[in-house]
């Protein structure tokens, strides 16, 4: 199988670019080459910018593909690049939407492929949704040979689990557990969560590379371990060996507070989900998520522990948590 990955080095793409290397796909990675990532040594690197279209038509030459897949498509204008480049190119295009653009608030936290597409608090998710549309419509009008992926919260190397302000510098969540400092949880804490170890991820979209019966299909791969927030943020903690002190915050308190959490709370952490994998599943047999939140948090906790530059912290973020803990227990 010949694939090309456009990105391939972020953090749910790595896990699924090691994962198809191993598997012997002749593998070819495509973007701007400015990340410092250990790549597999059998895959082929193209340095092009995927929202430069002539630059790309150039690099890629007269090559053709078994699959393309898509990490950093994100709005409609992207995807009107990528029907252009790889109509009639590729056998398989496998686009990476996301599970926020399942409906927001939830009627039903049980989510399946079959939930319905709408949040009207996050407009990353609704450009994913529009998205999807698109490439929808290109299946049906012209056999686009597409299938879409939703990833929900996938963490691995590089990341921790949590909620809020720290994605840029993960560590920063780690060091209030270490300093003894409260962590803020929105709600009461008891709001279900899944949260998939990218590996487990990988399992599942490596599998629908080159299944001709995804072809027009959705599906979201995640664990099947459900948690909630505060099992979440203690099982870090005890992975770092301290206990988590938290701090229980209405959501729509933390949205006056910061107007740009909007998004990621009512539009996806701050409600009750679990995922119904049973279509991965079916599609893939061999898929399932092995790797508990325990082990998740042990992994990664480990990997920042092995080398004390990436252990980085924003103080900036770092100040606002406290700034919010203060305003709020000051009421």
């Amino acid at each position: 199988m010949k694939a090309l990955f456009i990105g391939g080095t972020g953090l749910i793409s790595q896990a699924c670019t090691a994962l198809a290397a191993e598997r012997g796909v002749d593998l070819y990675l495509l973007n701007r080459g400015k990340r410092d990532v250990s790549l597999p040594a059998n895959i082929t690197s193209i340095q092009a910018d995927i929202r430069n279209p002539s630059q790309v038509k150039q690099a890629l030459g007269e090559h053709t593909f078994d699959v393309v897949a898509n990490f950093i498509a994100f709005n409609p204008t992207d995807i009107e690049t990528d029907l252009s480049l790889f109509t009639g190119r590729c056998g398989q295009y496998l686009f990476i939407s996301s599970a926020s653009a399942y409906q927001r608030p939830v009627k039903n936290y049980w989510i399946t492929e079959s939930t319905p597409l709408e949040n009207p608090y996050w407009k990353y998710s609704r450009d994913k949704i529009a998205c999807e549309q698109r490439l929808m419509q290109a299946y049906r009008d012209d056999r686009f040979p597409v299938t879409i992926v939703r990833p929900s919260l996938t963490i691995g190397d590089g990341m921790l689990p949590h909620v809020l302000w720290y994605w840029s510098n993960p560590w920063t969540i780690a060091h209030r557990i270490l300093q003894d400092k409260p962590l803020i949880v929105p709600g009461d804490g008891t709001s279900l969560w899944v949260i998939t170890h990218n590996t487990d991820f990988a399992k599942g979209f490596v599998g629908l590379m080159g299944n001709a019966s995804a072809i027009g299909e959705a599906f979201h791969i995640t664990s099947d371990e459900v948690t909630n927030w505060d099992q979440i943020y203690h099982t870090l903690a005890d992975a770092l060996g301290k206990p988590a002190k938290l701090v229980h915050i209405a959501s729509d308190w933390l949205i006056r507070f910061d107007p740009a959490l909007e998004g990621s709370l009512l539009g996806d952490k701050s409600t009750s989900v679990a995922f119904d994998n049973s279509k991965i599943k079916s599609f893939v047999p061999d898929f399932r998520a092995t790797i508990s939140l325990r082990e998740t948090a042990e992994r990664c906790v480990k990997w920042f522990m092995l080398d004390p530059s990436r252990q980085k912290v924003d103080l900036v973020v770092d100040a606002k948590t406290d700034d919010a803990i203060m305003r709020y227990e000051g009421l």
